[in-house]
């Protein structure tokens, strides 16, 4: 029987909250993704509206939808960008099933209910606001509604920067997810994120090979389990050498000259010296340990392979290494270099994936029209500029010279985190909340410049 829970025509798509329910209960769980029937939907209730819409895919099974709002002319075309795969569940234990989008306790529950269909549904909501009432938005809104955002995007946002780039003519700016970036603060305000910067994937497999023999007799220092030994201590901090990128220092700056003692002084001698163990230490546990992933380049071994038996000496390990490089230029040859250099070996190694650079952030009129927003909305709440630890589709459009942010408002109460639920079982988002996105993105739209 077809869901008649929404219909663009008869006004309940203009809550973002039914809206989030029937999204979730797609399963577009990737690998595989099969994404189609989902985008289908979002397709139906687009047309519904009269928005002007368009398939793309390189895959059958996985499209990519472009809908187009068009604008007064006020200001150049704005992308909104969301993706509709989720990650497995698989080896999770979830309170309720994770695809059923039950709204429970004041809760859309579900995989996706945060990331990111939460996020496609406050879009299209304001996009369908403005149709219904016959209000254009300051400049063209164009909506893209992609697949495999979660497994690299290579039929998702890949595909259209790469073989459909003029769709993207005279676009400046665009809003796409937070990629869970979030504050807790102490719970004493309620930060608003506003990504303006991302961390760049550089996964590495290292191979370390030397002479192995009987177990029962020491290693030798040139040995692969030796090397393994020096190499796991060179990353024991989590990380290479702390640095201070504009992005971060202007978080820094702005959290210290609101905040109270001891979270100030602590933000503004983080400023000055990122490697501060004792200004960490003052934040509350969640600060920190965001702090220390976005003050320095990230590593971690996350596979570690060889061996034959207890009391053989391997002669070759191989070592996976989740790297992510602050923006900058930093990439996967750096990584290798500075490992070599803490190891003391000449390491080899494989570059697994190395993700597009992302330029510094921007700072302008448009940022400002996404923090007056968020000001007016909650006007008790902090927008704080920040770097999300992963990467997002943001990093593909950017190469199009479009200037992206991870802007997904939420009214959430001070300190619960619930933007740490992503890809963890229970994922939920309050009903509320989502309202609340969909009417700040509703006045990003009428007035953005």
């Amino acid at each position: 029987m077809p869901d008649r829970t929404i219909d663009a025509r008869t006004g309940p798509a203009l809550d973002p909250v039914p809206l989030t329910q029937r999204l979730v209960r797609y399963d577009t769980t990737n690998p595989p993704g099969d994404e189609a029937a989902c985008v289908g939907y979002v397709e139906s209730i687009a047309a519904g509206a009269g928005l002007e819409t368009r398939v793309i895919a390189a895959d059958p099974r996985r499209p990519n939808l472009l809908v187009r709002l068009p604008g007064r002319g006020d200001a150049p075309p704005l992308l909104l960008h969301a993706h509709v795969d989720v990650v497995p569940t698989g080896g999770q234990r979830w309170t309720h099933p994770p695809f059923d989008g039950a709204l429970r306790d004041g809760h859309v529950w579900g995989r996706g209910s945060l990331d990111m269909k939460g996020g496609l549904a406050m879009m299209l909501t304001a996009m369908l606001r403005l149709r219904a009432a016959d209000t254009p938005p300051a400049g063209d809104v164009l909506l893209a509604v992609v697949p495999d955002e979660e497994a690299g995007s290579a039929v998702g946002a890949g595909h259209l920067v790469r073989e459909h780039p003029g769709l993207f003519a005279g676009v400046r700016h665009a809003v796409g997810e937070d990629g869970g970036a979030d504050l807790d603060l102490g719970g004493t305000v309620r930060p608003h994120p506003v990504v303006v910067a991302e961390k760049r994937a550089c996964w590495l497999r290292v191979t370390l090979r030397g002479p192995g023999g009987h177990s029962s007799r020491t290693a030798p220092p040139t040995s692969a389990v030796r090397q393994l030994t020096r190499l796991l201590r060179a990353i024991e901090p989590g990380g290479l050498e702390p640095v201070v990128t504009p992005a971060v220092d202007r978080m820094l700056r702005e959290l210290a000259a609101v905040l109270d003692e001891p979270l100030a002084g602590a933000f503004a001698r983080l400023r000055t010296d990122p490697g501060d163990e004792d200004a960490l230490n003052a934040l509350p546990e969640a600060d920190a340990q965001y702090l220390r992933s976005v003050l320095r380049p990230s590593v971690n071994a996350t596979v570690i392979e060889g061996g034959t038996a207890p009391n053989v000496l391997p002669d070759e390990i191989s070592v996976t290494l989740d790297g992510r490089a602050l923006p900058g230029g930093f990439g996967a040859a750096d990584f290798v270099a500075e490992l070599s250099a803490r190891t003391g070996t000449e390491l080899s190694a494989e570059v697994l994936v190395e993700g597009e650079a992302m330029p510094g952030p921007e700072f302008g009129t448009f940022y400002d029209d996404l923090v007056s927003v968020l000001r007016a909305a909650d006007p008790d709440g902090l927008p704080v500029p920040m770097m999300t630890t992963a990467s997002t589709d943001a990093r593909l459009f950017r190469g199009l010279g479009i200037a992206c942010y991870g802007w997904l408002p939420l009214l959430l109460p001070a300190g619960t985190g619930y933007r740490g639920l992503l890809h963890r079982p229970d994922e939920r988002v309050p009903a509320e909340a989502l309202r609340f996105g969909a009417s700040c993105f509703t006045d990003l739209l009428r007035g953005y410049r």
